[in-house]
């Protein structure tokens, strides 16, 4: 896939899943934003951190995707080469990751019991679709490089210095 259209695919894709599932029904489950934030400071502080740190981690992760993987993360345009550098040394599924924190974030900052219970379902789902899609596909697409990708860095909990065995990045 040629950079500009793989930009223009994650773009694109950033919009439709992130921005619908990050973006569209918490704005829905507050009201349009429009229902009282948290009445403690602490969880308004907490959630603003919550949400910086996962579009910190969003944006880059989809970048790499283009550039690094020369695709993008949907299905329907995958990466021409498998992408492990970056945040992905550390942990496979960073996109994840930071969508679930943008989730959190806002639920403590409008201390929101239907976006908490939002979150908890989509990383179900997240978990879920990982487990039972994209790990198959992406074990059939990219073989052996996978399999040691998978055994040397940890799926949901980031892992702090240098991964484990030797695979490349």
């Amino acid at each position: 896939m040629r950079r500009f259209s793989a930009v223009a695919g994650s773009i694109a894709f950033f919009a439709a899943a992130p921005g619908v599932v990050a973006g569209l029904v918490p704005w829905g489950l507050t009201d349009r934003y429009r229902q009282p934030v948290a009445d403690r400071p602490i969880f308004i502080v907490l959630g603003t951190i919550l949400v910086l740190a996962g579009l910190a981690v969003l944006v880059p992760a989809f970048a790499r995707f283009a550039l690094e993987g020369r695709g993008t993360p949907a299905p329907v345009a995958p990466t021409e080469k498998l992408v492990v550098g970056g945040l992905y040394g550390h942990v496979r599924n960073p996109m994840y990751l930071a969508v679930l924190s943008v989730i959190a974030g806002q639920a403590l900052i409008f201390a929101s019991w239907p976006l908490a219970l939002y979150c908890v379902a989509a990383a179900a789902a997240m978990v879920a679709f990982v487990r039972f899609h994209e790990e198959p596909t992406l074990a059939r697409r990219y073989g052996a490089d996978y399999e040691t990708y998978r055994c040397t860095v940890t799926g949901w909990l980031p892992r702090i210095g240098r991964r484990r065995g030797g695979a490349a990045q």
